[in-house]
C-alpha cells in the first residue's frame, strides 16, 4: 500500500529536499506552501503522485486548507511539519518578534492540532516536525525564534502524553537540526558547522522511516547541545552567542 505524506513549508529548503527524497521512496505527496508557483513547478515532476495546496499558516483559515489537501489525497499516514521563519533581532523589533511568534507559536499549533484531530478520527498516524536545537537555551540574538523552538518541543512532548491518555496509535518525531545552507541563512553572516540541505534531509528520512522520538542533526550539534544544557543560567547570560 503507497504511504501518503503531507508536507507543509515544501516550496524550499528542507522541505522541498526532503519531499523530493519521499518521492524517490515512493510516497504519494502533499506538498503545501505560500508560493503557488514554486507548489506547481514541484507537481511537475509526478503529477500523478503529488497533490498540492497554497497555504500560509498564519492564516486563521488554513486549517480548512490543510483539510482540503487530506481529501485530496484521500487521508494521510504522516503529517511533517517543516514551516517556520527565523530572525536575528538584537535590536529587539517588535514585528519581526511578533512575526516570528505568530508563524512558529500559533501557525505550528493551528497545523499539528489539525493533523493530530484527523489521526484521532483515522485511529493512527505519525506527526514529524523540524524544530531546532535554538530551544535548547534563550539566545540572545533571537529572542522570539528560540522561545518557539522551545515551545514546539514542549508542544510535542504534551501531544505525545495526550496521545498515550486516550490511546492513540499516533508517533512524533521532533527533528532538531543545528545551521542549514538555506534562504533563512542566507544573510551574508558566518555561520559554523554549516550543513548541506541534501544531508539533513537524508538524516530527516532515516529519523522518520525509523519513527525516532527525537533526532538532533548531526553528531557534532548532538555534542554541543549536551554541553549547552550543563550551563548554569548564571554563566549562559554572559555569553556572547552573536549566530
Amino acid at each position: 500500500m503507497t504511504k501518503r505524506a503531507i508536507i507543509v513549508g515544501a516550496t524550499s529548503g528542507i522541505g522541498r529536499e526532503t519531499a523530493r527524497l519521499f518521492l524517490n521512496e515512493g510516497w504519494t505527496l502533499g506538498i503545501a506552501g505560500r508560493r503557488e508557483e514554486k507548489l506547481q513547478e514541484f507537481k511537475a515532476l509526478a503529477p500523478e503522485r503529488i497533490f498540492i495546496q497554497a497555504i500560509d499558516i498564519r492564516d486563521e483559515h488554513a486549517s480548512e486548507s490543510l483539510k482540503e489537501l487530506i481529501t485530496k489525497m484521500n487521508g494521510m499516514d504522516l503529517y511533517f511539519h517543516c514551516s517556520g521563519i527565523g530572525n536575528q533581532n538584537m535590536s529587539l523589533n517588535q514585528n519581526i518578534e511578533i512575526n516570528t511568534l505568530e508563524t512558529n507559536g500559533t501557525g505550528f499549533v493551528r497545523m499539528v492540532t489539525t493533523a493530530f484531530n484527523y489521526f484521532k478520527s483515522v485511529g493512527h498516524g505519525h506527526i514529524a516536525i523540524v524544530s531546532s536545537i535554538a530551544g535548547t537555551k534563550g539566545l540572545g540574538t533571537a529572542p522570539s525564534y528560540s522561545a518557539t523552538k522551545r515551545m514546539q518541543n514542549t508542544y510535542i512532548d504534551a501531544l505525545e502524553q495526550l496521545a498515550h491518555m486516550q490511546h492513540l496509535d499516533i508517533a512524533f518525531t521532533d527533528i532538531r537540526p543545528g545551521f542549514v545552507a538555506t534562504d533563512l541563512l542566507n544573510d551574508g553572516k558566518n555561520y559554523p558547522m554549516l550543513m548541506k540541505t541534501e544531508n539533513v534531509a537524508r538524516h530527516i528520512l532515516h529519523a522518520i522511516n525509523n519513527k525516532k522520538r527525537i533526532a538532533t542533526i548531526d553528531w557534532r550539534y548532538r555534542l554541543l547541545v549536551f554541553f549547552w544544557r550543563m550551563i548554569p543560567r548564571c554563566i549562559w547570560k554572559h555569553m556572547p552567542i552573536h549566530n
